[in-house]
């Protein structure tokens, strides 16, 4: 089983996999550790990841980029129409209430849901931990911005199940490094928590986490973020400042062509990096548009002064992280940076002025959110055993319920969830009714979410409702935000009140009144049925999940099948030149029939004119059919020239075999003078045979053409060696008799004397005296 931890980036997507030795970041198949988050069509295929990064250019009208910004969004949203809309290069649109585009696949406008474009980059994200792990990947952790809302993570969830992957859970990203972190750390205080504060600048979003620290548990104290703060937001500026700058220098206006502005996005993305570790760096960008080469200087005082605007807004998060967790910047033990952003040095200055300490980067800046996840997975995992440590996340916006009002009632809203309270958690509302109700859930501050998402969370209707003894009935529901960080109701169920007796403490009794009952009434509330309840929330329908899974499935099938049909031309066309090359005056030459050969060419050369015009658009078998055509006068020309290199070696290693037997066999040595002679003797005969079977042979073929069939194959010379190794191992090897063992007979035993009477010898007469 593997165990996978996926950090979904607005930029780029990271993959680790937990193994016995440790996290392992997975490269794709460029071998890069970061694979683009870019989903693209074409005429004949979908291209995802790398695969997209190559179309990004030219196909940029059908190129889905910032798939963490707009799944889970509506075509009306505030942000997507004012903020979003500048970094997308296709159209959107609504589709049943859910945001969409639109682009050209397979020769048709095609739309397709925010959802079902991240399910199928998921489905390459699936593929490389497959190929990497060489196992099926289902069970994974995705690590998720901290900010997302109900519907966003749902969002997530129903992309995942679509592209075949069973979420155990959706951990916020900064949660994830807080676990990478605090897992590895062998000198936590088991009394006095240590806090940490992590501040995670990425490409779209910046997150500041506030997390305390004891032996085998992390805690999230508080969060703050800035959702439009991040690495694009600076290469958006340098932009600006750049296509005002081409507009005076070279008079052409890069914002009104989409090809230019990728073209100058890349640039200046590069650009920025530079500046990073250098005082000043180049900008040189050819055929930027009309065929016009562009370039130009930047140095980082020129870069801090342009951001300034921009590097003033580090502060304010900061601030609000440290007064909702209630600490000072001298309670912080240690500040850890993390995310690409964190690398512009005036950003670093700023976060670093802010807390009037130095910095930490124990953690791999890019790679530690996926690790951290990846962590997470092996905890939830069956499959590994990790050190134990607990997670104690928290909400980021407060949920609240709401209800009609009753005659008995006059409340109708009650905060459930406050902001910071614990994930996962469980509430238990209790109410009276007498028949069936409904309770709306959405966020009670909805200035606080993301702007334009509908504040509204689900409506969960309670059914069978029915008076108890002529009274309303009290029902208990049970509310609950799961490990995803969603909310929904688990249950809900009547309970009534009775009366029962039970044993009176004898001690207690007789303590107050020795002769008190030995028995007491008391009430109880008892559960006396459960109540279903009906969800309405912004999930899926699970019919709609399986046809949009069988969909992806059917394009994932056509996308191989263009692959292997790509694969299958390709292979053609280099049988083609290789083999021609080859026999027309190639290696190949001496090995085809004079006869076959301007035939053989011909068929070639009409091959490759076929493949150029009515062969450029066929099937698979179509290829497989004329590259099997070919090999039928090729396939014998290369297997001669095969032989005429393996033939020589084979015969080489079967003399060396025959002449080790027979020195074995004829030996004198001690190790072989137990076998028989008549055994030795059929090992010299059988090694003789082979020695005159391969000079007779050898000078057949020597006589040959080497277009000819071959006299004797390196094939058949290699297994009379092995049928030589065969027969004689067993004789060579076989072990010594072990000696016989003569025992002597048994001899009477002979009596012994009797004892004479012992004469007492003074010793003293012999010992000498000084």
């Amino acid at each position: 089983m593997s165990v996978v931890g996926i950090d979904f980036g607005n930029l780029q997507s990271i993959i680790a996999v937990a193994r016995n030795r440790g996290i392992d970041v997975v490269c794709n198949e460029v071998s890069n550790r970061f694979t683009p988050s870019l989903v693209s069509f074409g005429p004949k295929q979908r291209y995802l990841g790398e695969t997209a990064k190559t179309q990004e250019i030219s196909n940029f009208k059908n190129t889905v980029s910032s798939l963490k910004r707009i799944v889970g969004r509506t075509f009306a949203d505030k942000e997507i129409q004012e903020i979003e809309k500048q970094y997308l290069t296709v159209p959107l649109l609504d589709v049943n209430g859910q945001l969409a585009v639109k682009l050209n696949y397979k020769g048709e406008e095609t739309t397709f849901t925010t959802i079902q474009i991240f399910a199928m980059y998921l489905t390459k994200i699936k593929e490389i931990a497959t190929n990497e792990t060489k196992m099926p990947v289902s069970d994974c952790v995705i690590a998720i911005p901290a900010w997302f809302t109900d519907v966003q993570r749902r969002a997530v969830l129903d992309a995942s199940e679509i592209a075949g992957l069973n979420v155990l859970r959706l951990i916020n990203d900064s949660t994830a490094v807080a676990l990478g972190y605090g897992i590895t750390k062998t000198d936590l205080p088991e009394d006095k928590p240590r806090n940490v504060c992590f501040v995670d600048v990425g490409h779209s979003s910046y997150t500041v986490s506030i997390v305390s620290f004891i032996k085998g548990q992390l805690t999230v104290k508080s969060r703050a973020f800035d959702r439009h703060f991040g690495g694009r937001d600076f290469d958006r500026m340098l932009v600006d400042h750049f296509a005002a700058q081409f507009k005076t220098k070279y008079g052409i206006d890069v914002k009104s062509n989409g090809k230019a502005m990728i073209r100058l996005m890349a640039g200046c993305e590069k650009l920025k990096k530079v500046l990073s570790a250098n005082a000043e760096a180049p900008l040189n960008i050819e055929s930027i548009m009309e065929d016009r080469d562009v370039s130009s200087m930047m140095k980082r005082a020129e870069f801090e002064e342009l951001a300034q605007e921009l590097i003033s807004r580090v502060e304010a998060p900061l601030q609000k992280a440290l007064d909702d967790a209630g600490l000072t910047v001298d309670e912080i033990d240690a500040v850890e940076v993390v995310g690409g952003s964190t690398r512009i040095p005036a950003l670093k200055d700023r976060i670093q002025a802010f807390f009037g300490k130095d910095l930490s980067s124990t953690l791999n800046q890019d790679e530690a959110t996926a690790r951290g996840a990846a962590l997470q997975c092996a905890i939830l995992s069956p499959a590994f055993k990790v050190r134990d440590f607990t997670v104690q996340d928290i909400t980021n916006y407060p949920i609240k319920m709401t209800w009609q009002p009753t005659p008995e009632e006059e409340e109708t809203e009650l905060v459930v969830f406050n902001k910071n309270n614990a994930i996962p958690s469980t509430k238990i509302l209790t109410f009276y009714r007498s028949e069936p109700f409904d309770l709306e859930a959405q966020y009670a501050e909805p200035e606080s979410i993301p702007t334009g998402i509908n504040p509204w969370v689900g409506r969960f209707s309670i059914k069978k409702v029915e008076p108890v003894n002529g009274e309303a009935a009290c029902v208990k529901v049970k509310a609950r935000i799961n490990i995803h960080g969603v909310l929904t109701v688990e249950s809900a169920y009547v309970v009534e009140e009775v009366v029962k007796e039970e044993l009176v403490d004898e001690k207690e009794g007789a303590a107050e009144d020795p002769e008190a009952p030995l028995t007491r009434k008391v009430k109880k509330l008892v559960k006396k049925g459960d109540l279903p309840v009906v969800s309405a929330t912004s999930s899926l329908d699970r019919s709609l999940i399986n046809e949009l899974r069988e969909k992806e499935m059917e394009m994932i099938a056509s996308d191989k099948l263009v692959v292997d049909t790509e694969m299958a031309k390709n292979a053609l066309e280099e049988y083609i030149y290789d083999t021609r090359s080859k026999v027309n005056g190639g290696i190949y030459k001496d090995y085809i029939n004079p006869a076959d050969k301007e035939k053989f060419i011909n068929d070639l050369n009409d091959a490759e004119n076929w493949l150029y015009d009515e062969g450029d658009e066929t099937t698979k078998s179509v290829y497989a059919a004329k590259l099997a055509e070919l090999q039928v006068v090729g396939g014998p020309v290369i297997q001669r020239y095969r032989e005429s290199d393996a033939r020589p070696t084979a015969a080489r290693e079967l003399r060396e075999t025959i002449n080790q037997l027979m020195s074995q066999a004829t030996s004198s040595e001690e190790k072989y003078a137990h076998i028989p002679e008549a055994e030795k003797n059929s090992i010299v005969e059988k090694c003789s045979k082979a020695q005159t079977w391969i000079e007779n042979k050898e000078e057949r073929q020597s006589m040959m053409k080497k277009y000819e069939v071959p006299a004797i194959t390196s094939a058949e010379i290699r297994k009379q060696r092995d049928d030589l190794i065969y027969f004689s191992t067993p004789i060579l090897n076989k072990p010594k008799p072990k000696p016989v063992v003569v025992e002597a007979p048994e001899q009477p035993a002979t009596p012994e004397p009797k004892a004479s009477p012992e004469t007492k010898h003074d010793d003293s007469k012999d010992m000498d005296i000084d």
